[in-house]
C-alpha cells in the first residue's frame, strides 16, 4: 500500500453497513462479562480464546461465537459492547453504522428482548453524543433455526419497530437457503422494515437469486459468489444492488484463499455497488480500517477506488436521501482536500 493511503483511510468518511454487534465482543471484555456474571466459558485466557481464531469454516467460527455471546446478561453488558465498537469504528472514520444483532441467540437462553435492545440503544446513542456517529439496528434471524422461531422473534421486535430499521438472514448458510423465510421477511416487509440477507458467502449464486426474487431484498450481504454467474453480476449492476463485502472475514473463514486473491477490485471493474465492512471483527483480525487498508494493499486501490467504496456506503445505507447527501458533500470535499 502507498504510504499516504492509510491516513486517507482513516480521515475517510465511511458507513459501516455489515457489522454484527456481538461479533465485535474482544476477548478482553468477553473475560471481564464472564468473570462478572459468573458464566463458565470453553477457555482459561484470553490468549487461548485468540489461538482458537483459526476457523476452516462458517461453522466453526459460529461455535466459538455462540459460546463467547454466552456472557451478555445485563443491559449494561449489551451497552459495554456497543460502546466498545463505537469508539472503534470512529477512529476508523465511520460517522454512520447498520449494525446487526442477534435477539435468538440472547432470548433462546432466557435473556429478555428488551434487555438486549435497552443496552444497544443506550451504546448507540452514547456514540452520537461522544462522537456524532450515528446508527441503526438491524434484527437478524438466525438461519439455522426455523420460520416459525423468526416469528416469534418479529412478534417480540413489535414494540421496538419505530427503532429497528430492517431485519436480515445470519448464521449457517449452506443448506439454509433463503426460500425457507420467504413468509417472515413478506411480514416484516408489510411492517415497513427494509430487508438484507447473507447470500452468496458460502451458499451458492442460486441463494442470491433467492434472497433477490423471493425474500426481495433491499441490501446484500456478501455475495461473493454472484461473481460465478454473469447474468447475476450484470443484474446486481445494472440494478444497483449494494453488496456489503467484508474482506478479512471472507479470507478467515476460507471463502477466498487470501487477502491477494479478494475480488473487491473486480466488483468495482464489474460496476457492481461494492462496500467495505468488517463482519465480527474480533474474530476476523480487523474493524473496517484495517479491511480498507489490507483490500488496498492487496488489490492496489488507489484514493479513487477508496473513495468511491465510501461513497457506496452512504448510496447504499438507509438514511434519508438528506442525510445522505449531506455526507456525500463532506466526502466530497475530504477527497478534494487529500487528492
Amino acid at each position: 500500500m502507498k504510504t499516504d493511503l492509510a491516513p486517507f483511510i482513516a480521515g475517510l468518511p465511511k458507513a459501516e453497513l455489515h457489522l454484527h454487534i456481538e461479533g465485535s465482543l474482544e476477548p478482553e471484555l468477553m473475560f471481564a462479562l464472564a468473570e462478572r456474571n459468573k458464566v463458565a466459558i470453553p477457555f482459561a485466557t484470553v490468549d487461548e480464546v485468540r489461538a482458537a481464531y483459526s476457523f476452516s469454516n462458517l461453522q466453526d467460527f459460529l461455535d466459538i461465537y455462540y459460546a463467547g455471546a454466552s456472557v451478555l446478561i445485563t443491559e449494561n453488558d449489551f451497552r459495554e459492547m456497543a460502546v466498545a465498537y463505537f469508539d472503534r469504528a470512529a477512529a476508523d472514520g465511520v460517522v454512520h453504522a447498520e449494525i446487526f444483532f442477534d435477539p435468538q441467540t440472547h432470548t433462546d437462553r432466557g435473556i429478555a428482548f428488551d434487555t438486549v435492545m435497552h443496552g444497544l440503544l443506550a451504546g448507540m446513542a452514547e456514540a452520537e453524543a461522544k462522537h456524532g456517529l450515528t446508527s441503526k439496528l438491524i434484527l437478524c434471524f438466525l438461519r439455522h433455526l426455523s420460520e416459525e422461531s423468526a416469528f416469534e422473534t418479529l412478534a417480540m421486535a413489535e414494540p421496538w419497530l419505530d427503532r429497528i430499521a430492517g431485519v436480515g438472514l445470519d448464521s449457517s448458510e449452506v443448506g439454509h437457503p433463503p426460500e425457507k423465510f420467504a413468509r417472515v421477511f413478506t411480514a416484516a416487509r408489510a411492517k415497513g422494515l427494509k430487508l438484507v440477507a447473507h447470500a452468496g458467502e458460502e451458499g451458492p449464486p442460486e441463494y442470491v437469486m433467492q434472497a433477490l426474487d423471493i425474500l426481495h431484498i433491499d441490501r446484500l450481504d456478501h455475495g461473493n459468489r454472484s461473481l460465478e454467474n454473469p447474468v447475476l453480476t450484470a443484474r446486481l449492476a445494472r440494478t444497483g444492488m449494494t453488496l456489503t463485502v467484508c474482506p478479512l472475514s471472507n479470507v478467515k473463514l476460507c471463502n477466498v484463499p487470501s487477502i491477494e486473491e479478494h475480488p473487491i477490485d473486480r466488483m468495482l471493474r464489474e460496476g457492481l455497488r461494492a462496500t467495505i465492512n468488517s463482519d465480527d471483527p474480533a474474530y476476523f483480525g480487523g474493524y473496517i480500517g484495517e479491511n480498507y487498508r489490507a483490500a488496498a494493499a492487496a488489490r492496489g486501490l488507489g484514493k479513487q477506488e477508496l473513495a468511491t467504496l465510501a461513497r457506496n456506503s452512504f448510496l447504499g445505507s438507509f438514511l434519508s436521501d438528506d442525510e445522505v447527501a449531506a455526507h456525500l458533500a463532506q466526502l466530497d470535499a475530504y477527497v478534494e482536500e487529500n487528492a
